[in-house]
């Protein structure tokens, strides 16, 4: 992936979010309400981790326990099937670390020993902090229903993060264009 495009692609995901929390609207408030349990996000985000770590998995070289890729294999597909019965609750939000987690990699890969682009610390501080974030929200979920209760309490929060969100995905898409 190069740097451009890593850039480029947190900074439309910003964008996004930082419009959808700016526009107000009712549906997307609700969304983010529900999501922390949503079963169409559960299968959609932990269902997406689970499969791209399962491809992870059973591509790993000899180096990296390769020689055990199919035992790893089904014991964490087994795991991730069961996540799905045992313990549904706030799965999305494991979902999104799972994604964010496994995501990292290659947006850090790309910037790794540009030096000569020190532009790029936006993208990679960036990176850190969703990382950071998701090792929390992956470990304490109902932590993200908090979350959104406490941003949705009064009127203006949803916006200055909403526009904070919106203003560093513009930043970083003007950024990704000066490599």
């Amino acid at each position: 992936m190069s740097l451009l495009l890593a850039t480029l692609i947190p900074g439309i995901l910003l964008i996004l979010l930082g419009g959808g929390l700016l526009s107000g609207r009712k549906t997307i408030v609700a969304s983010l309400k529900a999501f922390p349990r949503s079963a169409t996000a559960t299968l959609f985000l932990f269902g997406g981790g689970a499969a791209w770590f399962l491809f992870r998995v059973w591509h790993l070289t000899p180096a990296d326990f390769g020689n055990y890729r199919t035992i790893l294999f089904i014991a964490f597909g087994a795991i991730a099937v069961l996540s799905f019965k045992y313990v549904p609750d706030f799965l999305a939000v494991r979902g999104a670390a799972i994604l964010v987690l496994l995501g990292a990699s290659p947006l850090l890969d790309a910037a790794y020993m540009e030096y000569d682009q020190p532009q790029r610390l936006l993208m990679v501080g960036l990176v850190y902090l969703a990382i950071a974030f998701s090792i929390y929200f992956g470990s304490v979920p109902y932590r993200m229903r908090d979350f959104f209760e406490w941003l949705f309490r009064t009127a203006t929060r949803p916006n200055l993060f909403g526009a904070c969100l919106l203003g560093y995905g513009a930043l970083l898409t003007i950024t990704a264009f000066t490599y």
